[in-house]
């Protein structure tokens, strides 16, 4: 019989850290429904002392979610733990995910302490959990780099005090997979009453690696693994959840089974991207744009005769269909809708229609519509709702001619024009906007990114603000690269101008 591997999601905590990929609770809501769909056993919601925001979200998916259990991230901190314990009041089943650094880096520089006092600290902030909550998962912060006689000291007294998950992160990704497993493996043989509770991974991907460690972290005793959806997460990322669970799947000898529906993994894949405004590249493993693409002509010929001959997962194993409907200028709502559904997206009929006109103004500029596109689609139907929009943009540029720019924005029901000239179209398009709006804004970031390729493709403009000392993120998507930079800034503006 297979040995169960709990997958803890935190995509909505440890994904959300990532600069400009915020969402509200309303989206929180959309993705933790869609990772119940596909099967998590944990969803790490947010870390409710950091700010109301995120307390509230705790909170509203508490309600949402039915069956997984909802956890909450703390420090040993009482006051974070009592936080904690009230925005998962909702919860079916609650969590608090407590703990503290123990490696020297940490002990010694962020705490200026002691292992003593630090493993004193570990016993108690457990032990304060479970006053509110039976489930109590601890974090050893930097288990990567602690001693391992150390840590099994660590790991041992908090099971003691209760602790029913133990967390082992390689915060830093610093470990080399057969270091990370051995690291398992020595806890497993080492700690009295360690079958008392489930080891953890939790790898970042740092070094490339996070995927690699998770793997022999499991094949070396570890039960449940932390990971996000498309591997998001800060700096470099964490352990994706879809390769993992694809690995396992794929690798049936090694007797590890999770409770992932591999058939939803496309669609949420694609709403994370979506919602958090973060492309999946093109190469990522099993949900990337070329995963199951084949340039070759001897691949392809492998490929026609016999799939398995270059490909060891179905695509539709995943949720790829690898017959989908073409969109076209010519096709209908039920054929968009259709292709919504498939990347994980529902829309009211009001929306709907909504959405079905932008999508007939593209298709007349572009001979093909790919899921990037429709998601972008999405996206500027979420920004109906701002105080700012841009009601139109002219642009007059051109070689021996000084760039000019006239702008009309829709402030809150109240039309605005102006126009200014610039050291280019879209310096032109932002002074002009500028002129308007009246604060004093630095553009910190511009990134511009064409979805695919081709002249008419669309390109996706993502941007970092400066506003009172205060960073804000815009981001937007057009054909027209200029129209995406203006709609990218006001989108940032949008964040702070009430």
């Amino acid at each position: 019989m297979a040995e169960r591997l709990f997958i803890f999601d935190t995509t909505l905590r440890d994904g959300e850290q990532v600069p400009g990929c915020q969402l509200n609770s309303i989206e929180k809501i959309e993705v933790a429904k869609a990772l119940e769909g596909l099967g998590v056993d944990v969803i790490e919601a947010g870390f409710p002392v950091s700010s109301p925001g995120d307390f509230q979200s705790v909170v509203e998916i508490s309600k949402a979610v039915t069956w997984p259990t909802i956890c909450a991230l703390t420090r040993a901190v009482e006051k974070d733990i009592e936080v904690a314990a009230e925005a998962l009041k909702y919860a079916k089943r609650g969590r608090i995910h407590t703990g503290i650094g123990t490696s020297d880096y940490h002990i010694k520089h962020k705490f200026n302490s002691n292992q003593d006092e630090i493993l004193q600290r570990a016993i108690a902030c457990v032990k304060y959990a479970k006053r509110f909550v039976e489930d109590v998962e601890f974090y050893a912060e930097d288990a990567g780099r602690t001693d391992n006689e150390y840590l099994a000291r660590v790991v041992e007294a908090v099971i003691k005090a209760g602790a029913t998950v133990v967390n082992i992160p390689d915060t830093t990704g610093y470990c080399l997979p057969d270091q990370y497993g051995a690291k398992i493996k020595y806890l497993i043989e080492n700690v009295d009453g360690v079958h008392k509770a489930v080891l953890s991974t939790h790898c970042h991907n740092d070094l490339g690696m996070a995927t690699a460690n998770t793997i022999q972290g499991v094949l070396n005793g570890a039960r449940q693994v932390e990971v996000t959806i498309n591997g998001i997460g800060e700096r470099a990322g964490n352990t994706s959840l879809e390769e993992v669970a694809m690995i396992f799947k794929s690798h049936k000898d090694t007797n590890i089974e999770t409770n992932i529906n591999s058939q939803k993994i496309y669609s949420i894949s694609r709403m994370v991207s979506s919602l958090m405004n973060m492309p999946v590249q093109p190469n990522k493993a099993i949900v990337g744009r070329n995963a199951f693409a084949h340039s070759s002509g001897i691949h392809q010929d492998g490929v026609l005769k016999n799939r398995e001959s270059y490909e060891i997962i179905d695509p539709k194993d995943v949720g790829i269909d690898d017959n989908a409907i073409v969109l076209t200028a010519r096709s209908g709502r039920a054929a968009l809708k259709h292709r919504l559904q498939v990347l994980g997206v529902e829309l009211e009929q009001d929306k709907l229609d909504n959405v079905y006109g932008e999508f007939l103004k593209l298709a007349d500029r572009k001979k093909d519509i790919n899921d990037d596109d429709v998601l972008m689609l999405v996206g500027k139907d979420r920004t109906a709702m701002h105080r700012i929009k841009l009601e139109y943009l002219q642009v007059t540029s051109g070689v021996g001619l000084k760039p000019v720019a006239s702008i009309c924005l829709n402030i809150a029901g109240e039309k605005f024009e102006a126009a200014a000239s610039g050291n280019g179209p879209v310096d032109a398009a932002i002074k002009a906007i500028k002129s308007i709006i009246h604060r004093t804004m630095t553009i910190q970031e511009f990134l511009i990114q064409a979805i695919d390729k081709g002249s008419d493709d669309m390109g996706k403009v993502h941007m970092q603000v400066e506003y009172d000392g205060n960073v804000y993120y815009g981001f937007a998507a057009n054909t027209d690269i200029i129209a995406a930079s203006a709609e990218a800034f006001i989108d940032a503006i949008n964040k702070f101008v009430q």
